[in-house]
């Protein structure tokens, strides 16, 4: 019922303009030959064995792919949620079913280097890896969106997850990351029993007992099949989790950069999190709330024709650390103090990456340059200034633009 409400929703346009948008699907591989997946032809990668042969004896990958890309236009089976995006299957998975972290970061910058503008990760654990975040990293800095799954373990500890926290950061409530941690809700809109909660969620889409494609070679205990009526060939079957809502959002996603191809992957998810159901208000069941595709599609198209109300920001500078060192130049002793600067914005929306700010201190009645960067993804700074010991008055200016107000703070900082 969501995905037929989405095809009479969604202008018939926008679901064709859905094939300029690639989106890579990281898992345990694909039937082709399912119906659903058949007539998009995906592209096809195996970055452990590194072949074109894909083939899916789990049948997660193929669950996941059918539900984000599923052809819209065979007249068989289901519809997946991205219209006419193009897939680019790439399985990574190992010996045993695992994904590895060397494997996880193959394929992300195998997606990347190969055109993907989305890239889907319904898989997750409890640890992270510096090669991990330095895939995600190279990933959001070719402007490619990551949609990753929060997890079901909400009974077994309400573990925080893996890579969603990681594009989500534990305690930013929503704002900034590198993409979108999902969580899964029922088709009533409320959270999934299952699925994982925290500050670290993003949002939702519907994940309980969700209807989709079933690969042929799977397991029949594991991936039961039931009649699809009117559907001539391939098999379907019901699954829940939070790797079934993250292709709903992967191909939201892909709708909404459909509408408006100018937009960054930043502002797509800032449209998907602004029109969700919370409708700007943001919880840890459920982060910004569920998706509403028809209404993302629309705010996208309408942001090409006029700009968004002006977004309130502000900004917090935090003293990490602080060390002596002599001056080679002056030979005068300075402290180099260490301070990590975050710029926030107040809506979703607008996101506070690679915004300008500058860092001045106050001598003798005026204020003089100290150090002057641009933000990283998620609005951050990390500055390294020599101050000589007593009180400095400092203060960190952000001048605004049309999309995001002013912000300024101002302190004064000892040096001992």
């Amino acid at each position: 019922q969501y995905v037929a409400r989405l095809l009479t929703e969604v202008p018939e346009d926008i679901l064709r303009a859905g094939s300029t948008v690639k989106m890579a699907v990281i898992d345990t591989g694909a039937d082709v030959t399912h119906p659903d997946l058949a007539a998009k032809n995906p592209e096809t990668w195996d970055v452990v064995h590194r072949r074109t042969n894909v083939v899916d004896r789990d049948g997660h990958g193929t669950f996941v792919s059918a539900l984000a890309t599923g052809s819209v236009t065979n007249g068989d089976g289901i519809a997946g949620f991205g219209g006419d995006a193009q897939l680019l299957m790439i399985k990574a998975v190992g010996a045993g079913g695992t994904f590895s972290d060397v494997d996880e970061a193959a394929a992300i910058v195998y997606a990347v280097d190969h055109g993907a503008k989305i890239i889907n990760l319904s898989i997750g654990g409890e640890g992270t890896s510096q090669l991990e975040a330095r895939a995600i990293q190279y990933a959001a800095s070719h402007n490619v969106l990551l949609v990753a799954a929060a997890g079901n373990e909400y009974d077994a500890g309400n573990p925080v997850e893996y890579p969603a926290a990681a594009l989500q950061p534990v305690g930013s409530k929503g704002q900034g990351g590198f993409g979108l941690a999902v969580a899964a809700s029922t088709m009533s809109g409320g959270r999934a029993s299952f699925s994982n909660t925290g500050t670290q969620i993003s949002l939702a889409a519907p994940g309980d007992n969700v209807f989709g494609a079933v690969a042929a070679g799977s397991s029949r205990q594991y991936w039961p099949r039931y009649p699809l009526p009117g559907s001539s060939s391939g098999l379907y079957g019901w699954s829940s989790g939070t790797s079934f809502s993250t292709p709903e959002v992967a191909g939201a996603a892909a709708l909404v950069w459909a509408a408006n191809p100018g937009l960054t992957a930043q502002q797509v998810a800032g449209i998907l999190k602004a029109t969700a159901s919370g409708r700007g208000r943001w919880t840890p069941k459920l982060g910004y709330g569920v998706i509403d595709i028809a209404a993302a599609v629309a705010t996208a198209q309408g942001q090409a024709v006029e700009p968004r109300v002006r977004a309130g920001s502000w900004l917090s500078v935090r003293r990490v650390s602080d060390r002596a060192a002599l001056s080679a130049k002056t030979k005068r002793r300075l402290h180099r103090v260490r301070l990590a600067v975050h710029l926030r914005s107040s809506r979703p929306t607008v996101t506070p990456d690679y915004r300008t700010v500058t860092l001045q201190v106050r001598r003798g009645g005026s204020w003089h340059r100290l150090a002057r960067r641009t933000t990283r993804l998620g609005g951050g700074i990390r500055w390294t200034v020599g101050l000589k010991q007593g009180r400095h008055v400092l203060r960190a200016i952000y001048r605004g633009r049309w999309d995001l107000s002013a912000a300024i703070w101002r302190k004064s900082v000892y040096v001992r």
